[in-house]
């Protein structure tokens, strides 16, 4: 959700509660006490100023007697809240994809992280941040991986660079785990899985990572990312210039049996280092 949209559902948040509370023949002062805030609180929740607390919200539900609209409009806004404002839509996309490919040059892709992946990554970018943003941010990102567990899941191919196997992202025993479960996931085939080898060299796509998307009744999409940035590409001639580089990756990449015995190598290695420390 972008920031306009996101504003623009806090105000029918404010408004809702405005026409609430005057049907009710309620003051702001008056629900202010009721839910254990200032009348002047109140009055910056219609206007969209403030958003209230997950528990003001459920009082307010409860002293007007809304069936837990607003509790259920208060999850939903922040459950938006997980995903950066510019990979909201790409999020969206991904449970309305037929086929998903990706090509990761440095992580993990959101799709496969373990919650100590996604943890480490988080803090590493968030150094100042409080551990209930960290947690959120995670569980943001491990509720996206609920689209490979349906039965109509997406075919799911990824290329990941040699890099992602090799940086010890959040130490030897996380990255053990995450490796394993990669290695897993491609066993079971959930998702087909190649490495692109550090011996492959200069190679398309090293300005960054690349999600394309394909879908039952649209056409496909391509998703770029860079810092605190990303954009969704739907003209037909740059999504066709996102397809003829990924194929470029694919030809240079190791073969999916390869790729695993490389994946199961590198785990093997961390996890033999977990042990030693």
């Amino acid at each position: 959700m972008a920031n306009g949209s996101r504003q623009a559902a806090w105000e029918f948040f404010g408004a809702e509660l405005k026409r609430r509370r005057e049907n009710a023949a309620i003051t702001q002062v008056e629900l202010g006490s009721r839910v254990f805030v200032s009348g002047g609180y109140i009055g910056q929740f219609e206007q969209a100023i403030r958003k209230p607390q997950l528990d003001v919200a459920r009082r307010i539900d409860e002293s007007l007697q809304t069936d837990g609209i607003f509790e259920r409009l208060w999850r939903k806004l922040i459950k938006d809240l997980r995903y950066a404002d510019y990979f909201a839509k790409a999020a969206e996309l991904e449970r309305l994809a037929t086929k998903i490919c990706e090509f990761a040059p440095a992580l993990v892709p959101g799709l496969l992280q373990t919650a100590g992946y996604a943890r480490a990554v988080t803090l590493a970018m968030n150094a100042f941040a409080t551990d209930e943003y960290i947690e959120d941010k995670v569980s943001g990102r491990l509720e996206r991986q609920h689209i490979l567990k349906d039965a109509t899941r997406p075919v799911y191919w990824v290329v990941l660079h040699e890099n992602v196997l090799r940086i010890p992202v959040g130490g030897p025993g996380v990255m053990a785990e995450q490796l394993e479960r990669v290695a897993a996931m491609a066993r079971e085939r959930t998702v087909l899985v190649q490495v692109l080898p550090y011996a492959a060299g200069a190679f398309a796509l090293m300005n960054g990572m690349l999600e394309l998307m394909e879908f039952e009744d649209a056409p496909p999409t391509a998703y770029t990312e860079a810092v605190y940035s990303g954009n969704l590409l739907d003209d037909p001639a740059v999504v066709k210039r996102a397809y003829a580089a990924y194929d470029l990756i694919r030809a240079v990449a190791l073969s999916p049996e390869a790729s695993l015995a490389l994946i199961e190598s590198a785990a093997e290695d961390f996890r033999r280092c977990a042990s030693t420390t």
